[in-house]
């Protein structure tokens, strides 16, 4: 499980990097939500839910 949040966190905040012009944090936070779910269900399967809402938080603190 640590490897999953540390992987969801990295890969949200390198996919974020385009968000960074918008000045956004709901963009943030759904483009890292969607990041976080995908990780979630190809690495720990079943696990979208889990994923967005740490791919979500990283999104909007990363902003």
């Amino acid at each position: 499980m640590k490897k999953f949040i540390i992987f969801t966190s990295l890969s949200s905040m390198f996919g974020l990097a385009a968000c960074v012009g918008t000045d956004s944090d709901l963009e943030s936070a759904v483009v890292g939500a969607a990041i976080g779910c995908a990780a979630g269900e190809v690495l720990v399967d079943g696990r979208c839910v889990e994923g967005a809402i740490i791919g979500a938080g990283v999104g909007v603190l990363t902003n």
